[in-house]
């Protein structure tokens, strides 16, 4: 199973087993990781699952799609790696992934 690590604003660390064909976002949520509020539920309706995926991954993880463009547009800090957890689903080549939270999600 994948592992992803979730890096808090404060610098703790979560490393998370993530099945494949879930998205970072419920990988995040189904383990309690603190950071990722997911108020829309995954459904590209909002931009409380924002995180800055670590430069080395961010071909792996795939482009931006329009709706996500759009959310991130409501994202506070939004940097050249920012994306919305939910719309990036957890592959087999995804093991090892580092994403990291933003200060806050709203």
């Amino acid at each position: 199973m994948p592992k992803v690590t979730y890096i808090e604003h404060n610098g703790t660390v979560h490393e998370i087993d993530v099945p494949v064909g879930r998205s970072v976002m419920q990988g995040a949520v189904e383990n309690a990781v603190p950071g990722i509020d997911a108020d829309c539920g995954g459904a590209c309706a909002c931009a409380t699952c924002h995180v800055f995926v670590e430069p080395g991954w961010l071909e792996r993880t795939g482009p931006r799609q329009e709706r996500e463009e759009e959310m991130l547009g409501f994202a506070a800090d939004t940097q050249p790696n920012s994306r919305l957890a939910c719309q990036i689903k957890v592959t087999a080549e995804l093991d090892g992934l580092v994403v990291r939270m933003p200060e806050g999600q709203h």
